[in-house]
């Protein structure tokens, strides 16, 4: 005998309705009731839950369904916003730090990542210029817009003063890639996550330490975990989707992200090797994933 609800549901409808929020709203909606009709038409009767094959498959279709539905547009201009929202989160994940002394240029930067996310590119620009500005000042110790005691240290999640690793030119260059992606936009192709933000928090905080000598340019563990899970998301998303613009973000951000790598090139550790590896192999492994989809189809 199947269990039923005040409103007359299953159990077992109510568990497959859960599982079919994997897939997104439009297939839902257009979709949804059909493809439970058949689930619920197939299962053995007295069945409260569903069989596991049959909800792994359905978790897997949806994920499968969403990425594919985030392909469309242009490769082109999603992969560079997409690109440019991780820009904007790793130059906030910079200044969180710094928040109880920076208390108006990290705000400035959420703001930032906020509009860049939410698509509003004309004001995400007019912020990345402004915040840019005042960034390039502090790395190069010049007075901006207001005067700030250098160096800047931090009132958490990091030990270390702002920009102590870095110099002007590579801040600039950070902020110039950011910029002239958004100038080069003329509507954000859509929307992106709120979970941009958190990857920002988590990005920024300095632990768990585990280089050898914590005082030749540290790189924080809980970054590195943070970019390659994203960036191993955009490699999966291409070979799903068999679609480059998941490649083209994940290089921008590397090409970004590998100047303070170059600027400290005869300080580097094994560590930093690894790092900028792993990262570099998923970025290859994303440009090459959507070619081996198709011989697969073709097999």
């Amino acid at each position: 005998m199947t269990a039923v609800g005040p409103a007359g549901v299953s159990a077992l409808e109510r568990r497959y309705r859960r599982l079919l929020l994997a897939y997104p709203r439009t297939y839902r909606t257009a979709h949804g009731d059909e493809l439970l009709d058949v689930l619920l038409e197939s299962a053995a009767p007295g069945r409260r839950i569903p069989v596991p094959r049959e909800a792994w498959g359905l978790l897997t279709g949806g994920v499968r369904s969403r990425v594919v539905h985030l392909a469309s547009g242009s490769p082109w201009a999603d992969g560079v916003h997409l690109a440019v929202t991780a820009v904007a989160a790793a130059n906030l994940a910079a200044l969180l730090p710094y928040a109880g002394t920076l208390p108006l240029w990290t705000l400035l930067s959420a703001l930032t990542l906020l509009a860049t996310a939410r698509g509003r590119l004309r004001t995400a620009a007019a912020l990345t210029l402004l915040t840019g500005a005042k960034a390039v000042a502090l790395a190069g110790g010049w007075r901006l817009f207001d005067t700030t005691l250098l160096p800047v240290y931090p009132t958490f999640l990091q030990a270390r003063p702002l920009f102590m690793d870095s110099d002007p030119y590579l801040v600039a260059g950070t902020y110039a890639v950011a910029l002239a992606g958004l100038l080069a936009l003329r509507r954000a192709p859509r929307t992106r996550s709120w979970w941009w933000l958190a990857a920002a928090v988590a990005a920024s905080w300095a632990g768990p330490e585990w280089m050898e000598d914590p005082s030749r340019l540290p790189i924080s563990l809980s970054r590195l975990v943070v970019e390659a899970v994203a960036f191993g998301l955009a490699a999966g998303s291409a070979y799903l989707a068999r679609d480059h613009r998941w490649t083209l973000a994940a290089a921008i951000y590397l090409a970004t992200a590998s100047g303070e790598l170059v600027l400290h090139s005869d300080a580097l550790t094994r560590q930093h090797l690894a790092y900028w590896g792993v990262l570099a192999l998923l970025v290859v492994g994303a440009a090459f994933a959507p070619f081996r989809q198709r011989r697969h189809c073709l097999d």
